[in-house]
Formats: structure tokens, sequence, C-alpha cells
């Protein structure tokens, strides 16, 4: 794993850019975590263009494209640069040839789960692209990006690679995003900021001590979303995707009054109990924990990818970001007859967990606990945390255009997680009004196809419901 780092001894001079203790962590003898991220194109990619879009867009994007980790003379992680062979980075696999989308997507599937598995050299820079130049169902061509997570977070490394795009009718125009709107401190009276502060640190005390138990010795019930058992990130894994439309999401947002977030977190929380009670009804009262990846960044309210890349008002480059736990709601017998409950629920914790400074707590607890006992204790701790919950969910949010580079269309994006000890990871990002879910699950335990079916039953039912509610107008 990520024990095989070069031990050899270098002094500060030499490399100067200190790995960020998250992506210590992420690189560790316990943990090797990776960003996959795949590309769909209208066309068939122009695999000659590969070499100088490296070159001349991403490399340039951030030093660390070109460099690899090593270690200092008193054991910290740095960031040494090297010469890139860009040839060692680029996978072109082979497929065999004259087959149909729908054999090509098993192909595909196969084969993104297989590069997922395998370990980035790291003799060299920590990322690789596959360009994958055959039809599938959704695609002409398709061209995966494998990052390892100790290079930043979601959110930086998304900014990289959408920074090497273009808006396909404008390019002169920068891509956007959709408005994030935060809520306003002149819309609360005395009383309520008051009322607030008090939430805010009875909701602190009770998600942080919650979150430090669930770390470190509550444990979730073994059920058919997870295994519990020791190793499942050596072992195989199964990534399947699927769409929902936003303008849908968009009248159940509206007509509940609620947020998107607060509709699709519902709709992945049903999905996975109707899941979980199709092949055990009891687990439909297990004990079972989400752990939702959240940026610690103040990026409410970015609207274009400058915006996105403005590292003075969003903070350096690196892993930003800290974890939750929040409880997947019971699938009870009065959720059964309201599956709207769950978009309820999801609401009120959502809302509840905004006015609480655990996350920011959880991060500099992992700190403090780095200083004093090192950055492998760290990993360990993280590892655990991981290996104890149910599910990892991570979202990020796309462009609303439609992307281009080198007149290759983008038709869809989507992301996973790998390298985790966790049975399954829930992924979001929209773009182009379409919200892609994909699901990272452990094969041969967790039945991707009837996952996906029980996530499509809980979307069709929640809508269904939703448009019986009359629509809320606001003053």
């Amino acid at each position: 794993m990520g024990d095989q780092v070069r031990t050899m001894e270098y002094s500060k001079e030499e490399v100067a850019e200190p790995v960020s203790p998250v992506g210590q962590y992420f690189n560790s003898s316990v943990l090797c975590i990776y960003i996959i991220g795949v590309l769909e194109f209208e066309v068939t990619f122009d695999e000659s263009q590969a070499m100088p879009l490296l070159k001349d867009l991403f490399l340039p994007i951030n030093p660390r494209f070109s460099c690899i980790m090593v270690q200092d003379k008193n054991g910290d992680k740095r960031w040494k640069k090297v010469q890139v062979n860009l040839k060692e980075h680029i996978k072109i696999p082979i497929f065999p040839h004259g087959m149909s989308p729908e054999s090509y997507d098993k192909h595909f599937n196969d084969y993104l789960s297989r590069i997922a598995m395998e370990p980035l050299p790291q003799s060299r820079p920590l990322w690789e692209i596959h360009i994958v130049n055959y039809p599938t169902s959704n695609a002409a061509s398709s061209v995966v990006f494998k990052l390892h997570h100790g290079l930043g977070d979601g959110y930086s490394l998304m900014g990289a690679l959408l920074s090497c795009l273009q808006r396909a009718d404008d390019p002169s125009l920068p891509l956007s995003f959709p408005l994030i709107k935060s809520e306003s401190a002149n819309d609360y009276s005395i009383f309520s900021r008051f009322s607030r502060i008090l939430s805010s640190a009875f909701n602190t005390v009770a998600d942080f001590g919650w979150s430090m138990l669930k770390s470190s010795v509550l444990e979730d019930d073994k059920t058919p979303i997870r295994s519990g058992d020791e190793g499942v990130e050596f072992r195989p894994i199964t990534i399947s995707n699927m769409a929902f439309s936003i303008d849908q999401i968009k009248d159940i947002k509206s007509r509940l009054g609620v947020t998107l977030n607060d509709v699709i977190t519902g709709i992945v929380f049903y999905g996975t109990r109707l899941y979980m009670q199709d092949l055990e009804q009891k687990s439909t009262t297990a004990n079972s924990t989400a752990l939702v990846l959240l940026n610690t960044r103040n990026i409410e309210g970015y609207q274009s990818i400058n915006d996105m890349l403005n590292t003075k008002a969003r903070g350096p480059w690196g892993n930003r970001i800290s974890f939750l736990h929040v409880p997947i709601p019971n699938l009870s017998s009065s959720k059964v007859s309201d599956p709207l409950e769950f978009i309820s629920e999801a609401h009120h914790v959502i809302k509840r967990k905004k006015h609480s400074l655990a996350v920011p707590l959880t991060g500099m607890l992992l700190e403090m606990e780095s200083k004093f006992k090192g950055h492998e204790a760290v990993a360990k701790h993280v590892h655990g945390t991981l290996r104890k919950s149910s599910a990892v969910i991570s979202n990020l949010i796309g462009p609303v255009q439609k992307m281009s580079v080198t007149n290759h269309p983008v038709k869809g994006l989507y992301f996973t997680l790998a390298g985790g000890p966790e049975s399954l990871v829930i992924t979001i990002i929209s773009y182009m009004g379409v919200l892609r879910v994909t699901f990272k699950t452990e094969k041969d335990f967790i039945d991707e196809e009837k996952f996906k079916s029980c996530m499509k039953r809980a979307f069709d039912t929640i809508l269904k419901a939703a448009m019986e509610v009359p629509q809320k107008i606001k003053s």
C-alpha cells in the first residue's frame, strides 16, 4: 500500500513543499486512497492529442503533478520534483473489436474496476490516464483519470481537471456552476441569532461526541451493505452508476420546501434501506451510518472555474476535508406508507448539523493526534472510522454548460473513490441538468444491479408522492 513511499532521506532544502496531513494519511501503510474520474465523450478521442494536452494543460496546473512523495530526514513526507515521462502515465487498453455498445459496457466496467484497485507506482508522479476508444451505451469514448488522493481532495482535483476543459458553445467564456445560496446573517433577529448560538453549542457537543464514539468504540451492524470483514480494501470491487433528472429533483424540492441536498440524501437513504430490506428484512432497523466527506473550505458562492481555483478565497491546494457521521434512517412502517419522511428526516438532520462545529473540531482533533502520535497513528484512526461505518458518501457540483477539449464534446462525467476498507461508496456529481450517482461496491457481496434498481424505485416512489403535494410558493 502507501508504505511503498520512498524512504530515502532528503533535506528540506532539496524538497520544497510538505505533503498535507490528510495527504499523508491517505498514502500510508494502512491507507492508499484513489480518486477515479471518468469523462465521457460524444466522439472518438484523438489519442495523438493526449501528450500535448497533458504537457501544456495538465502538468502546469500544479507542481505536484510532476512530483513524487519522499521522506525528509525528520520522517515527514514531502513533494520532490522529478522529470515526468508522460508515456508512463498514458494507458490505452485493447478490447475485442466489432462488439455492441452493451458488450463494451461490461468490458469497460470490468477494466475500470480493475485499474481502480491497482496501486500506482510510488516511483513516479501519482496519477495516470486511460483512453478507452470503444463505444459504450453512454459514450463514443471515455477517458479515465486515476489520481492519488494524496495529490489533493476532490474539490482541488475537480477544479484542476475542469480548468483543462472549455465551454463547448463559446471557449472564450468560463465554465459556470449552479448558484450556491447561503443564509444571510441579516435574515435573523437578535433572538434568532441567540437561539442559533445555543443550538450550535448543543449540536456541536452531541455531534462531536457521537462522532468520536463511532470512530473509536461503536461499530455499525453487519448488514447487506456492510460485510464488516477485515481486508475489504483488498477485495475486488464493482463500479456502476445511474443518472437522475435535476429538473425532477427540483420539482420535489419546490413542493416540499427543502433543499436539493435534502432530496438527494433522502433518496439515497431510502434506496439503501429498500435494498437492505429486500435482502434481509431485519436489517431495515439495523444500526447503520453514512460517513459523509465534507470540504472544509469556504466555498459558498463560487460560480465559475476561476472562482473555484481562487486559492486566496478558497484556501491552499490540498486535502481540506473532514467527515461527519450521519445515521441512515430506519425503514419503519410509517416511512413505508409515506416515503417523504426520508426527505423530511434528511432535511432536519442536515439543517441541525449545519449549526454544529463538529466538522472543524474533528479536523482539529486529527491534527493534534498527528502532532503527538504521528501520521501513521492518524491513518489507522481514519481506517478504523471508515471500516466501522456502513457507507461513504461524497458529492461535487459540476458545470452547467456542455464542456469540450480540443473539439471533443463531453457528454457526461462521474467519479468514485477506491482503496478504502468500506463495502459501499456513493458519489454524486451534477452536469448539464443531470445528476450522476456512482456506486463502488464490494464485489460478490453487494448486488450492484439490484442496488441500482432499489435506488431507481426510491426515486420513482418519492417523485410520485411529492407530485401529490401542493407546490409551496415563497413570499
